[in-house]
């Protein structure tokens, strides 16, 4: 296997909505340092093409999300320009093979952070605020068989991200505490606390910076940083609305139609 080789495959999946099978079936022995480079392959060449990066998403930060996909650690991915929505915006399920809601928490740099050596000091001042969110995951692995260096490659299974809710500085606010009722269709699904992201989402933001770090990337001043999931995703179905209410922060709602 080449990463130009899985690069190609990964994102032919994604333009065809035809699934593969698991990069680690097809090229066994793949490393997850292999995998994040097929990772930033398949993103420069998006920017070649156009896209615009606006910032990142860390996932299987919350226990949650990894004993759902068998995972054991974190992963990061991409976000580009074109896969944000305005809240209130239906957005039409058509863009995705077999999507998946997760509720978490935003952050909105001012600064830029850059690894080694970022500490939760050292997010809290690179702030401007934070909001609540929805992201998107998607895979193009057949039926989420993925192993970690699977959703590594695919860009961390992401696909889209909704902000919402009211920006709000970190002054006073309890990250570790902060409470969220995940809703569908208006019936409570689940709830969590910021605890689940790696026991603080300030700490899932340090160890995100320091991990793109090894790989020369950092969080720039602008960009959003979706920090992980507080609960479980969930799936997606046609005409489905979900709806997040965080402490202090505020709520966010989004609605899905074919």
């Amino acid at each position: 296997m080449t990463i130009q080789e899985a690069a190609t495959r990964l994102l032919e999946a994604e333009k065809t909505k035809n699934v593969i099978q698991p990069l680690t079936e097809t090229y066994p022995g793949i490393t997850v340092d292999e995998a994040y480079h097929t990772q930033l392959e398949l993103i420069r060449r998006k920017v070649d093409e156009g896209a615009i990066i606006v910032g990142k998403k860390i996932g299987a930060t919350s226990k949650a999300i990894q004993n759902m996909f068998g995972v054991q650690q974190p992963d990061y991915g991409h976000l580009l320009a074109d896969m944000m929505y305005v809240e209130g915006e239906v957005i039409p399920l058509e863009n995705y093979i077999q999507p998946k809601v997760e509720f978490e928490i935003a952050f909105k740099l001012k600064k830029d952070l850059k690894g080694p050596n970022v500490t939760v000091i050292d997010v809290i001042e690179a702030t401007d605020y934070i909001a609540p969110a929805i992201e998107i995951i998607d895979s193009r692995i057949e039926d989420w068989k993925i192993n970690f260096e699977d959703t590594v490659a695919d860009n961390g299974s992401s696909k889209g991200a909704v902000i919402g809710g009211k920006p709000t500085k970190l002054d006073g606010v309890d990250l570790t505490h902060i409470g969220m009722v995940a809703y569908k269709n208006g019936e409570m699904i689940d709830s969590g606390a910021g605890a689940a992201v790696l026991g603080n989402p300030l700490r899932s933001v340090a160890w995100l910076a320091n991990s793109l770090g090894k790989y020369d990337v950092s969080l720039k001043a602008g960009e959003v940083v979706l920090s992980g999931a507080l609960t479980s995703a969930v799936e997606i179905e046609d005409q489905d609305t979900f709806t997040a209410e965080f402490d202090h922060i505020g709520a966010i709602s989004v609605t899905f139609k074919r």
